[in-house]
């Protein structure tokens, strides 16, 4: 019995004591929380400005691209004056007869007494044998026909040589000479009046096979050396002068063997275009 009261006097002060301290007898789930109120957080501005969706580098633009008309080549020679000539006629007279690319024909003339320098015999067979003037060529032009005639040996191709340099005194007595045999008409298409030869510059020469059989001739044409001299001359800085097709333009009637230096980047535009002289300058044509 004694026990029995003991016991319920300690249950009876554990009710007190919990009562005391607060506690909740209440079963509460214990994962279940109470959720926080969500406090409002106000809108930041917004920015209307419209940004690119890529900023690029302020480049200039580039200036629009001219493109020149074809450019007109003009002769380096300048004219220096007017020759009169006879029925209304003039002619122009050369003020740089010495330069390479020197346009000599029925329209322009070198001086009267012009002799050009540093002529020299280039180290090659003509159909003759003298030492004499229409041996000689400019110091450049002799070296590049050197040239040119070991290129055509080593072709298998025999080149002579027939005339190059020729003074003005020369050239009219060669054009007097013509003139009474076939008449001035007919001199005029194949031979030059003094001063408008271009022997005279020491440029040119006139050129044949090794036989010799077709030296300033028609027959020259049709020769395996015309053929060779018509494919490879440009390489060496010559053009054939008097092409064939082109009287009315040149003056003068096809001459395969009459050879012109005017050096190899003018003679290799000058063949690759099928040009005279007078068109890669722009001339105009000594026939008109």
């Amino acid at each position: 019995m004694r026990q029995l009261t003991t016991l319920l006097t300690c249950i009876t002060i554990s009710i007190v004591l919990l009562t005391a301290c607060g506690g909740d007898t209440t079963n509460t789930p214990i994962n279940d929380q109470v959720e926080a109120p969500i406090t409002p957080v106000p809108d930041k501005p917004v920015d209307e400005t419209i940004l690119p969706l890529e900023v690029e580098e302020d480049v200039k633009p580039e200036p629009p691209t001219i493109v020149p008309p074809e450019e007109v080549k003009e002769p380096v020679d300048a004219v220096v004056e007017e020759k009169p000539v006879g029925n209304g006629d003039s002619v122009q007279v050369i003020a740089e007869p010495e330069a390479i690319t020197v346009l000599v024909n029925k329209q322009f003339s070198l001086p009267e007494d012009y002799k050009p320098e540093e002529l020299v015999y280039p180290d090659v067979k003509f159909i003759f044998s003298e030492l004499i003037d229409k041996r000689k060529l400019r110091k450049e032009a002799a070296e590049a026909v050197e040239n040119m005639f070991a290129g055509a040996a080593e072709d298998q191709i025999v080149l002579l040589g027939v005339s190059a340099y020729r003074s003005n005194a020369t050239q009219k007595a060669l054009f007097e000479r013509y003139v009474k045999r076939d008449g001035e008409a007919k001199a005029m298409t194949y031979s030059a009046v003094p001063g408008h030869s271009e022997h005279e510059t020491g440029l040119a020469i006139d050129v044949t096979g090794g036989d010799g059989k077709c030296a300033a001739n028609d027959c020259f044409g049709d020769t395996k050396e015309a053929a060779w001299l018509a494919e490879h001359a440009a390489e060496y800085g010559f053009i054939v002068r008097y092409p064939e097709g082109k009287q009315d333009i040149t003056g003068y009637k096809y001459e395969p063997w009459h050879m012109r230096y005017v050096g190899i980047t003018i003679a290799q535009e000058i063949a690759e275009k099928q040009l005279t002289l007078e068109e890669y300058y722009n001339a105009v044509p000594v026939s008109q």
